[in-house]
């Protein structure tokens, strides 16, 4: 009746756990779990402490990764992680632990931006809507979240503490000598004793202010600098590498990327390199975000040689200085800031015409080619190209070990962004310097003797020779000789005699870059930096904090030809300029003075490098974190040697960006005594996606897929056959699913049960939105066994279980428990459906301890059924609060397994045996089997192998 005339079902059964009864009690049980602050998360001390007895329980401390808040709402691929969040510290919760769970927003963005720029309207106004509706329906799924600790990165009491921490990174420097960071001042003490050498060789007292800035920016953690940046004039700021694609496009725009030279923030996250290195060993972190990490530093070792040319040097990273006397060139980056010095007026005497590019000067053949190079991405300049291209500086550096003149060219292959921008090239040992000399008729020179038979003529080779497993030769000189010697002795003995000579010295080299922190937008935390009529940076007093965004009458960066990289930006905070132009007094003794802001915004990384941290102390206006809070929450323990979150759950894409980013900032912060845990996440999680069909017309544009009709395998629309495909589901691509439309029709329980049914959490799977009935019949079943439909009234039973039961429901307890532990909740739902499924199937009322347990079992996972459920069943407090239950170890394990026993490799019998029988019984009944003793026909025995209690194999004589 229910499946083919619903009213009919409700009338014959009022009572019944339907859609309609779901949303009453989702909503009454959400406002009473508000009300209640039921999962309020007590703080050792501060305005959020609680009952003590709470605190000292062992904490758990679990996090989603902070969502930016989307004026297109969420779709119900949004809300995984957050269900599985959810689930998992409710479980914490019932099994004693004092449980932080909260969410914030990233709110700083550029959508809220580029939507400013088209409209007009404030950014805030847009994002703090957007905030609005994604609580509304988060809130609808009955997440566990502690909402007093709930902050958004735009509200200013919070970015008050991005700004006050940059001024902490500004003001510090990293010691090599400690292996930390340490207040400027210290440095500038040193400098001042004479206990540390100023470079350049003169005294303290003798440089100017702004001299003295000069020198402390070469060491500041955060600095102002003149480099290559990634310049994106169609969105009018430049980008960090890892906001750049494959293909030289920003990430977001799809616009053209250029190589441009601009007075930047940085952030020296480079000093950290070994000890992010290091301490991911510590991490309880899948091993490919580990991987990603750790190419993405790229610690190679090596040896740092100098060029001598014109009195001066280039210096040179090679993780081969054995092959030094191979070097026959030397390549530049087009970017290198001494390309224009050692360029002369004019083409040196000999030229080679395919040197110069075509070129009259010099100085018209590096112009031209620079021009070409910043129109490539790194990507793309790395690609092993058929054709290189460069061209001569018309420089000549001398190879320190033999006194060669070598051309100095410079080429695209070559980045500034690894090593020192710039290669000994040694064409012989090497594919791309070999294709390079090739094209630009260079000596190729052996110096690493072949394993073939190709000789080593390297004039007569078609490809270079690569090996680090042979000899050197063709590698002495006055004071020196490698000949003769394997990779690993050369490398040892021309790196003590570089340092021995002062041209070099074995080193260490990363592939990672300091991070560049500056973004010409409005929409972000504006930095606590102004500048003196000398223009040297100084940092804001903690008083004068936050500052806040100005109001600005246009909100757009200036933009450009997406074409044209000849541009530069220009920031809408530059416009104001009664903000940007002031006099402060900041308390340096020095009095009021005038100074002009900074008028670049931090990137929207910023706000999430720290925000862990606010969740646990998020009312201090007077630090950053209270000592006691941070390290009860996340301080260093048995296990966590360098503290964090207990749980981290977020997307996989982060790995070399926010994580990196929250790395390095927990480093600093820790080093400067202001936390206790170098490290802020220790166990992180991956979920997979949740995927959707997308379909498609004839053109290629997607077709809204609740409008597709499927006939016979082929899919439809409107009449059209349209072309079916597996992929990401958003608004673009006409294939969302709102959870509200799913809650509208199932309820929030069923919807939460689906996503964590659907599969492992770390794997993708499709959304299958005809699949959900399956996880409603469970709870209305569940309903069923405690609730009578047509009455209302309570059914269970006031008697103590069979066996068969009892042994199904703590079989369920335990897999359950281990499941929930191990975030298997698709598992954890089949154990709960089958124990319910046997309690249908008895046909009998359920007894109250089983029923009992199975409304706990479930709670985790189905929060506002068992709620309503716990009470029905006479309970007077939350069920969130309750033990989770635990296994009888007696009824865990079967009454007997199946023993297997084989003859001659065959199986002759099957044997119910108790689990806990022993090898020597277990070979007696089987021995004494008939069918055994049929089977083996008299003939003795040579062997019997037991595996009490599934197996025996009996070889006869």
């Amino acid at each position: 009746m229910s499946e083919t005339n619903p009213a009919a079902a409700e009338v014959a059964a009022p009572h019944r756990y339907t859609a309609a009864v779901a949303a009453e009690i989702e909503a009454r049980w959400q406002d009473f779990w508000e009300a209640d602050g039921t999962y309020a998360a007590p703080n050792p001390k501060g305005d959020l402490a609680g009952d003590p007895g709470l605190v000292a329980k062992p904490k758990k401390f679990i996090m989603d990764m902070f969502p930016y808040p989307s004026g297109a709402g969420l779709h119900v691929g949004h809300p995984l992680g957050y269900i599985a969040t959810d689930v998992f510290a409710r479980f914490q919760r019932m099994t004693g632990h004092n449980v932080l769970h909260t969410l914030g927003f990233d709110a700083f963005g550029l959508p809220a931006e580029q939507h400013a720029v088209q409209t007009g309207e404030h950014p805030r106004v847009t994002t703090e809507a957007a905030i609005n509706n994604m609580k509304s329906q988060l809130r609808r799924l009955g997440l566990g979240h502690d909402k007093r600790r709930s902050f958004a990165t735009i509200d200013p009491d919070y970015y008050k503490w991005t700004q006050w921490i940059f001024v902490q990174i500004f003001n510090s420097w990293y010691d090599d000598v400690a292996k930390k960071a340490r207040p400027i001042s210290e440095l500038v003490a040193r400098f001042e004793s004479g206990e540390r050498a100023v470079p350049g060789g003169r005294s303290w007292d003798a440089l100017s202010a702004a001299e003295r800035a000069d020198v402390l920016g070469e060491y500041r953690l955060a600095y102002a600098s003149d480099a290559p940046v990634n310049w994106c004039p169609g969105l009018g700021t430049v980008l960090a590498n890892e906001e750049v694609t494959a293909d030289g496009r920003s990430e977001r725009g799809n616009f053209p990327v250029f190589k441009a030279k601009l007075r930047q923030w940085n952030m020296r996250i480079t000093a950290y390199a070994d000890r992010l290195l290091d301490d991911l060993n510590e991490l309880d972190w899948p091993e490919a975000i580990k991987l990603q990490q750790r190419n993405w530093i790229g610690r190679s070792e090596g040896a740092r040689v100098d060029f001598p040319i014109d009195g001066e040097a280039i210096t040179v990273f090679t993780t081969r200085q054995d092959t030094l006397f191979g070097a026959t060139y030397m390549v530049l980056a087009p970017e290198h800031p001494l390309v224009e010095k050692f360029t002369p007026a004019a083409w040196p005497e000999g030229t080679h015409d395919v040197w110069t590019g075509g070129h009259a000067t010099p100085a018209e053949a590096v112009a031209a080619y620079r021009a070409q190079a910043a129109s490539k991405s790194d990507v793309e300049r790395q690609a092993e190209a058929k054709d290189k291209t460069g061209v001569f500086t018309g420089a000549f550096a001398t190879n320190p070990v033999n006194g060669e003149q070598i051309p100095v060219f410079i080429a695209d292959y070559v980045l500034m962004g690894y090593g020192t921008g710039a290669i000994m090239a040694v064409p012989a040992h090497d594919t791309r310097d070999f294709a390079f000399a090739r094209a630009f008729e260079l000596p190729v020179r052996c110096v690493v003797e072949p394993s073939d038979d190709r000789g080593t003529d390297a004039s007569t080779w078609d490809d270079a020779f690569v090996s680090y497993d042979a000899k050197i030769v063709n590698s002495h000189g006055e004071d020196v000789s490698l000949d003769g010697l394997g990779v690993t002795d050369a490398k040892a003995r021309i790196t003590e005699w570089l340092a021995r000579k002062g041209i070099g010295e074995g080193t260490v080299n990363f592939r990672l870059r300091d991070w560049l922190f500056s973004r010409q937008r409005y929409w972000g935390e504006p930095f606590p930096i102004v500048y003196d009529e000398d223009g040297i940076a100084h940092s804001l007093p903690e008083s004068m904090l936050p500052l806040e965004l100005p109001e600005v009458e246009d909100y757009s960066p200036r933009t450009f030809d997406p074409d044209d990289a000849d541009t530069s930006p220009e920031t809408p905070l530059s416009r104001n300029q009664d903000w940007v132009d002031v006099t402060l007094d900041l308390g340096d003794g020095r009095g009021p003075r005038p100074y002009r802001r900074e008028t670049n915004t931090m990137p929207n990384w910023a706000g999430s490098c720290w925000y862990e941290l606010r969740y646990l102390d998020p009312h201090n206006s007077e630090k950053l974190v209270d000592p006691e809070i941070e390290q009860y929450w996340m301080g260093p323990r048995a296990g966590q040697p360098h503290g964090g979150v207990d749980l981290y759950v977020g997307g996989a894409e982060h790995a070399v960006l926010h994580l990196l980013y929250a790395r390095f900032w927990s480093k600093v912060l820790y080093d400067l005594g202001h936390i206790s845990s170098p490290e802020p996440f220790h166990k992180l999680y991956n979920q997979g996606m949740i995927q959707a069909f997308v379909y498609r017309d004839s053109r290629g544009f997607p077709v809204p897929a609740a409008e597709i009709e499927e006939r016979d395998g082929a899919f439809f629309h409107n009449g059209e056959q349209v072309k079916r495909e597996l992929g990401k589901m958003g608004k673009s691509l006409k294939n969302a699913v709102t959870p509200e439309a799913i809650c509208e029709e199932y309820g929030a329980d069923t919807l939460r049960l689906y996503e964590m049914a659907m599969g492992p959490l770390d794997v993708s799977r499709p959304w299958d939105t005809r699949a959900v009935v399956g996880q409603y019949r469970l709870l209305q079943r569940l309903w069923r066994n405690v609730v009578d439909e047509a009455t209302g009234e309570v059914t269970v039973a006031d008697a103590e279980p069979d066996e068969t039961t009892l042994r199904a429901l703590h079989k369920a307890i335990d897999g359950v428990r281990q499941d929930l532990e191990g975030l298997r909740f698709n598992t954890a739902i089949a154990k709960v459906t089958e124990l319910n499924n046997h309690l249908t199937k008895t046909g009998a009322a359920v007894p109250r301890p089983v029923a009992e347990s199975l409304v706990l079992l479930i709670a985790p996972l189905a929060p506002h059924i068992a709620e309503e459920l716990w009470r029905k069943l006479g309970h007077t407090d939350s069920v969130v609060h309750q033990d989770f239950p635990v296994a009888d170890p007696r009824y865990v394990v079967d009454e007997t397994v199946t023993c297997v026993v084989q003859v001659k490799g065959k199986v002759k019998a099957r044997l119910e045996v108790s689990p806990a029988i022993s090898d020597d019984e277990l070979e007696k009944v089987a021995l004494a089997d008939e069918k055994v003793v049929a089977a083996l026909d008299g003939a003795g025995i040579r062997k019997v192998i037991v595996r009490a209690p599934k197996l025996v194999n009996i070889v006869p004589a």
